[in-house]
């Protein structure tokens, strides 16, 4: 029975379809956020645990890390070396 065509019609299903995609993509990409979220922690927390391992073994953290290589200190050197 059609009242004189009153109704939602296709309007609002275009309007509800296009909601529902923004919809989806938004909780898409909370989803990658959370897990990006999630990994960025569980680094966190190895590298503290790391850190009490290697401060409860009684070496020095500081002491048992390499130096940086090719850094500008070390290319002044090389070349204060070559100028002489």
């Amino acid at each position: 029975m059609n009242d004189g065509g009153v109704g939602p019609g296709m309007g609002a299903f275009t309007v509800f379809f296009i909601l529902a995609i923004v919809l989806w993509l938004l909780m898409r990409n909370m989803n990658a956020r959370l897990r990006r979220m999630d990994y960025a922690h569980k680094q966190e927390d190895a590298q503290a645990a790391r850190a009490a391992q290697t401060h409860s073994a009684g070496g020095d953290p500081a002491a048992q890390a390499k130096p940086p290589t090719g850094g500008q200190a070390e290319t002044a050197d090389k070349a204060n070396d070559a100028a002489t």
